[in-house]
C-alpha cells in the first residue's frame, strides 16, 4: 500500500464498510476488518446487500472498484491490518438488550487491537456509546494491554457517526463533525484523519461533550416522533387527517415537527436513551420526559394493532381469523437494515393475538419465518395489507390490483402516508 493515509476501519457493518469505501475512494489505502469470516469473504468477492449508492453508483459497484483498484481489503486479522497501517476507527456496536447497552464487543475490539497497537498510532472511536465509555473504558483497556500511555505513545480521539442509511457516502464527505480528543496532539491527529474524506469545519470539544451530544441528537427525534404519536391519537379521535395537521403547523418557521409511522426504529434511535440513562444513574440524575417518550414510542406497535382489530371487527371479521399481509419489515423507507425494526414488534403483537400473519420485502435479506417470496402470494387472499416500508417495489404499486387480490371486505392500513387517496372512497383505508 502507498497512500500517505493507511487506515484500519474496524467493525464492516451498515457503517464502517461505506466508511472504508470512502476512505479508499479518497485515494487512501484501506483494510476492513471484521470478527466474522463469512462477512470478510464475502465483502473480498465484491457482494455486498448495502443499498448505499454514490454518484450512480450502488455500493457493490464502489466495493468492486475499490478491490481491482488494491485501495481497499477485508480481513479478520489485527496483526496481518497493523503491518500496513497506522490509523484505527473503531465502529463496533453496542446493542441493547433489556435497556442495557452492551458493551462486550466494542470492549473484544479495544483487547484486539490494544494486542498490535504501535507508537505513533491513532485510534478514533466512531460507535454510538454510553457517555464516558472512551476514556473510562476503552482507554484504560488500551493502555493496559499495549503498556503505552494515550497521547504520550498513541493519539485516542472521539468522533460522532451521523450519517443516515442510504446517505452514507455523501454524509461521511459533507456532514459537520463534531470531535474530542485526549490531549491537543490526539486532537490534531483526529482532525487530520477526518479532513481527508470531509470537507466541513470541525467542531472540537471535550470528549464526554461529543459523546454525550451524539447521544441527545438522536433522543431529540426520539422525543419529537413520541409527541407526533400524541398527536396522531387526538387526530384520529377528532376526524382530522395527521398528515395535514403537521403540514400545516410546520408552517411555521420555528416548528419541524416529524411524521408519525410504525415506531421508531433503527439501530440508533430506539437505543439512544439506553445509552444515556446509566451514566445518568451514576449521576443520580433523573430523565422522566426522555424515558416517557421513550414508553410511548414503543407502545406505537400495540396501539396500531388495536386500531387494525377494531377496524377488523366493525367489517364483521376477528383478528384472530384474518390474515394480515405486511409489506416493508426493513427499520425505515428504502433500507434493507431490519435491526430494531418496530415493524417485528407489529408482526408479533398480531400473532399473539392468533393472526395470521405473512410479509414481504424484496430488499431485506433477512430470512423470517413469516416472510414469502413475492408481493402477490403476500396479499392473495389477505383480510388486511399493512403498508410498514416503502421499498423501490412499493412505490409505485397499483393499489387497487392488491386489493383485487385480497379477500372479502379488505382492509388497507397506511402507515406511511402513501396509498393513494383516491382509493378512500371504495376501499377501507386506514391512516395514522
Amino acid at each position: 500500500m502507498t497512500s500517505s493515509v493507511r487506515v484500519a476501519v474496524v467493525g464492516l457493518g451498515f457503517v464502517g464498510l461505506p466508511l472504508a469505501l470512502t476512505y479508499a475512494m479518497k485515494g487512501a489505502s484501506v483494510i476492513g476488518l471484521d470478527v466474522l469470516p463469512h462477512v470478510v469473504d464475502e465483502i473480498n468477492s465484491g457482494h455486498s446487500h448495502h443499498l448505499e449508492h454514490y454518484q450512480g453508483k450502488t455500493l457493490a459497484d464502489i466495493l468492486k472498484e475499490q478491490l481491482a483498484a488494491g485501495r481497499f481489503r477485508a480481513t479478520t486479522s489485527y496483526e496481518d491490518a497493523a503491518q500496513a497501517v497506522s490509523n484505527y476507527i473503531v465502529t463496533a456496536g453496542l446493542p441493547v438488550h433489556n435497556g442495557d447497552p452492551d458493551l462486550s464487543q466494542l470492549k473484544s475490539a479495544a483487547q484486539t487491537l490494544g494486542a498490535v497497537l504501535k507508537k505513533g498510532d491513532t485510534v478514533m472511536i466512531r460507535s454510538t456509546v454510553v457517555p464516558g465509555t472512551t476514556q473510562e473504558v476503552i482507554q484504560p483497556i488500551l493502555e493496559e494491554v499495549t503498556g503505552l500511555v494515550a497521547g504520550v505513545d498513541f493519539y485516542l480521539t472521539y468522533c460522532s457517526e451521523r450519517i443516515a442509511e442510504g446517505r452514507a457516502f455523501e454524509e461521511f464527505m459533507h456532514m459537520p463533525l463534531v470531535l474530542g480528543g485526549i490531549n491537543e496532539a490526539s486532537v490534531e491527529k483526529g482532525k487530520e484523519l477526518l479532513s481527508f474524506i470531509n470537507d466541513t469545519e470541525i467542531t472540537v470539544s471535550d470528549i464526554r461533550v461529543i459523546e454525550t451530544a451524539k447521544v441527545i441528537e438522536n433522543i431529540q427525534r426520539d422525543v419529537n416522533i413520541a409527541m407526533v404519536q400524541e398527536f396522531a391519537r387526538f387526530s384520529e379521535a377528532f376526524g382530522i387527517d395527521t398528515f395535514e395537521l403537521i403540514k400545516v403547523a410546520n408552517t411555521h418557521t420555528r416548528v419541524n415537527l416529524l411524521t408519525p409511522g410504525p415506531g421508531v426504529g433503527g439501530f440508533c434511535l430506539p437505543n439512544a436513551l439506553h445509552y444515556l440513562m446509566p451514566k445518568a444513574k451514576e449521576l443520580g440524575v433523573a430523565l422522566p420526559l426522555l424515558a416517557t417518550a421513550r414508553k410511548t414510542n414503543d407502545a406505537v406497535p400495540a396501539t396500531l394493532v388495536g386500531i387494525l382489530e377494531k377496524a377488523l371487527v366493525e367489517s364483521g371479521k376477528t383478528l384472530a381469523n384474518s390474515r394480515v399481509a405486511v409489506l416493508g419489515i426493513a427499520m425505515k423507507d428504502f433500507s434493507n437494515d431490519d435491526r430494531v425494526s418496530p415493524v417485528h414488534d407489529i408482526i408479533d403483537s398480531l400473532k399473539a393475538q392468533h393472526a395470521d400473519v405473512v410479509s414481504y420485502d424484496p430488499a431485506v435479506p433477512t430470512v423470517r419465518e413469516h416472510k414469502v417470496a413475492t408481493l402477490e402470494e403476500a396479499v392473495r387472499g389477505a383480510d388486511a395489507v399493512i403498508l410498514a416500508a416503502i421499498q423501490k417495489e412499493f412505490a409505485d404499486l397499483d393499489w387497487a390490483h392488491v386489493v383485487s387480490l385480497m379477500g372479502k371486505s379488505p382492509i388497507l392500513f397506511d402507515l406511511k402516508n402513501h396509498i393513494p387517496r383516491e382509493l378512500d372512497a371504495t376501499v377501507n383505508v386506514l391512516r395514522i
